[in-house]
């Protein structure tokens, strides 16, 4: 069973930067596409931004030059590196990933999320 196990969010004043991680364990083959959300209290889920296969990353006009996501294959771990940090980032963040497990099985799995507030 393949699991998304998301950590990193925390409080931070704006203009600060945070680092959160999405490692997925389980039998796994490959990932694929990796994308972020967030939701913030009384508003619908919104795309932060996406890794496609390779290294191809899109992102919402709101974060765009301040987030960056990655991926390390090698520990099965996905981030979202956030810099100049805004109140209105504040959020919980989910991660979401494409995945092939060993048996050959494709699906889309989802992190519990992990909050993230930026207040002074």
């Amino acid at each position: 069973q393949v699991q998304l196990v998301e950590s990193g969010g925390g409080l931070v004043q704006p203009g600060g930067s945070l680092r959160l991680s999405c490692v997925a364990s389980g039998s796994i083959q490959s990932i694929y596409t990796v994308t972020w959300y967030r939701q913030a209290p009384e508003k619908q889920r919104e795309l932060v931004g996406s890794m496609v296969t390779g290294s191809t990353t899109n992102y919402a006009d709101s974060v765009k030059g301040r987030f960056t996501i990655s991926k390390e294959d090698a520990k099965n771990t996905m981030y979202l590196q956030m810099n100049s940090l805004k109140p209105e980032d504040t959020a919980v963040y989910y991660c979401a990933a494409y995945i092939v497990s060993q048996n050959g099985v494709r699906n889309n799995y989802w992190g519990q999320g992990t909050q993230v507030t930026v207040s002074s």
